[in-house]
This record gives C-alpha cells, sequence and structure tokens, in this order.
C-alpha cells in the first residue's frame, strides 16, 4: 500500500512487533530516505504531520542498531532534534499535530510520546501525553475528543472519533511498555489511565463486538479498526501484568469479531478507509493493526502456555 509517513510508521511497528527483522530495516531505510532538511522522516507529501513523522522513531532506533547504518543513525538523530527542539508547539511545550495550524489532534497520543520513550525522553514523553489530554479528554464521557485548536480555545472537531481513541489507547500500552524502571509511579498514573479507557470503550461496544466511527453516534458508519486496536491494547497490558487475566475475553471476541472481517486477498474490510478516512473501506493502518493484534495475542498464549 502507498503509505504516508503515519502509514509508514504503524506499518514499521507491525514487523517489528510480528519479528520480521528485515522488512523493518527496509521500511527504515525508506523512511531515511526521504527525510526532510527539518528532520521529518517518511515525508512524500509537504503538509504532512508535525508528530505523524515520529511514528517511524521506535522501529528506526531497532534498524540502527541491527546495522549500524550511518543513514538510519543520521535520520534517528535528526528526528530526535526534531520531536524535541525543533517541532512547533505551544508555549507549554506541547507539540502541534499539523503545520501552519496551532491544533492538537488526537492521533498523536500515537505518534510521539512512545518515540520520545523509546529515544531516551521518557519525560517529554509524558509531558505530551499529559497536555494531549489536558485539551483532549472529557472527564465526564470518559473519551478523548479529536482536535483542538489552541489559539481560539475551542474544538475543530468534537467528535468522540472511534480510531483516535484507538490511538490513544495503542500509544499508552506502547509507552507504559518503554518507561524506563525508575518511572514506577508515572508508569501507574498512565496505566490507570489506559485501564479507565479500555473500561469506557467496551461500554460501548456493539453486539457484533465492533463500534460505530464516532463512538456515541449510531449514525456513523459501522468501524473495525477500534475493535483491533482495542484488543491490541488489552493483550499488551495482559502481557505486561497491568490487566488481570479476563479482560483476555473481550479481547477474544473483539479478535474474532476482526477476523470475520478479513477477506481471501488478506485485506482487513470495513475499517476507517484510506484515504480521507472518511467511510469503511482499507487502510495501511487497518492492515498493520491486524498484524500487531495478532503478534500480540500470540506472545500471550505463549506466556500462559509457558506459565502452565
Amino acid at each position: 500500500m502507498q503509505r504516508n509517513s503515519w502509514e509508514q510508521g504503524v506499518a514499521m511497528d507491525a514487523f517489528f512487533e510480528q519479528g520480521d527483522r528485515d522488512v523493518v530495516i527496509a521500511l527504515a531505510k525508506e523512511a531515511a530516505y526521504r527525510r526532510t532538511p527539518d528532520g521529518r522522516t517518511a515525508m512524500i507529501r509537504p503538509d504532512e504531520g508535525i508528530t505523524d513523522p515520529c511514528s517511524v522513531g521506535e522501529a528506526l532506533i531497532f534498524a540502527f542498531r541491527e546495522t549500524d547504518d550511518k543513514e538510519l543513525g543520521d535520520a534517528c538523530d535528526s528526528l530526535s532534534n526534531w520531536a524535541v527542539k525543533a517541532a512547533p508547539r505551544n508555549h507549554d511545550g506541547i507539540v502541534y499535530h499539523v503545520p501552519n495550524r496551532p491544533e492538537f489532534w488526537v492521533d498523536s497520543m500515537y505518534m510521539l510520546p512512545p518515540y520520545l520513550a523509546a529515544a531516551g525522553h521518557p519525560e517529554e514523553a509524558l509531558r505530551q501525553i499529559y497536555g494531549y489530554r489536558a485539551a483532549l479528554f472529557d472527564p465526564q464521557a470518559g473519551l478523548f475528543r479529536h482536535k483542538w485548536d489552541d489559539e481560539k480555545q475551542a474544538f475543530v472537531r468534537k467528535a468522540f472519533w472511534g480510531v483516535g481513541n484507538g490511538w490513544v489507547a495503542a500509544g499508552l500500552a506502547r509507552t507504559i511498555d518503554l518507561l524506563p524502571e525508575t518511572m514506577c509511579s508515572q508508569r501507574q498514573e498512565l496505566v490507570q489511565m489506559a485501564c479507565a479507557l479500555i473500561d469506557c470503550l467496551l461500554k460501548y461496544k456493539r453486539s457484533d463486538w465492533l463500534f460505530h466511527d464516532v463512538i456515541d453516534d449510531p449514525g456513523s458508519f459501522v468501524e473495525v479498526n477500534l475493535s483491533q486496536m482495542l484488543a491490541y491494547t488489552i493483550y499488551r497490558g495482559l502481557i505486561a501484568g497491568w490487566l488481570p487475566d479476563e479482560y483476555e475475553i473481550p479481547a477474544r471476541s473483539l479478535r474474532q469479531a476482526v477476523c470475520g472481517k478479513v477477506d481471501r486477498f488478506g485485506l482487513v474490510q470495513g475499517v476507517c478507509g484510506a484515504p480521507h478516512f472518511d467511510k469503511p473501506g482499507v487502510a495501511a493502518e487497518g492492515q498493520s493493526f491486524f498484524l500487531m493484534l495478532d503478534a500480540a495475542a500470540q506472545r500471550w498464549t505463549h506466556n500462559e502456555k509457558r506459565h502452565r
């Protein structure tokens, strides 16, 4: 599939979690080739996001450590400089999502904090998480809204987008695993945040274990990717030990629902579809989260068998 920067990043995450080292390295090389002078990686459009290019970061770091390739090392350095110093941000240091507009998008919860933690900046990862949470989280609903204009102090899009909340859940799970052991209390805060979101999302599942594109709007189309993202998050929590074993039941049901949407060509049908993500279809991120869910479920099953 043709990929923008965040799609390249989540594709790299998928192969990274599947253990396919050679494909990760190939994707990392391409991300490094498509690096702009400001340090952003995997750029194929001039109007691409500010945080989206950071989604390639964790797998890029892995590829450099595996190969000691100078070009990959240079890409790691320039991306780190972009994320920590150069990227446009507000007066509190919270990084915007899109160029030329002071907007925070919920997508950034996946794109930026896990990379910052992997790159050795866990405190900065936490700062970004709490900044995005302050702007986008609705405490009454227990869900995250989509887009906030920090200059106007108003929502650009107020909807509880399903995939957006999936980005949050998966981003939290990845960041939790990447925090150093010395940050126990901070890790526990993220665990509490993730658990609360998981429980809230499960209340909105349909009888078929899928969700609506706008979580609380039954008039919006039925969407598949949130089920993948949520199941992936739950399996990561089970493996890391911050979710109790009974959460395997909803994770398994979500996974079964998703498997029923895979066609004979291996395409996960009915996800929030590319390129405009305004109707059901297929998408690189839909394919990637199927692979990430598969890898996490297999790791959990392997761990369970080993401990019996």
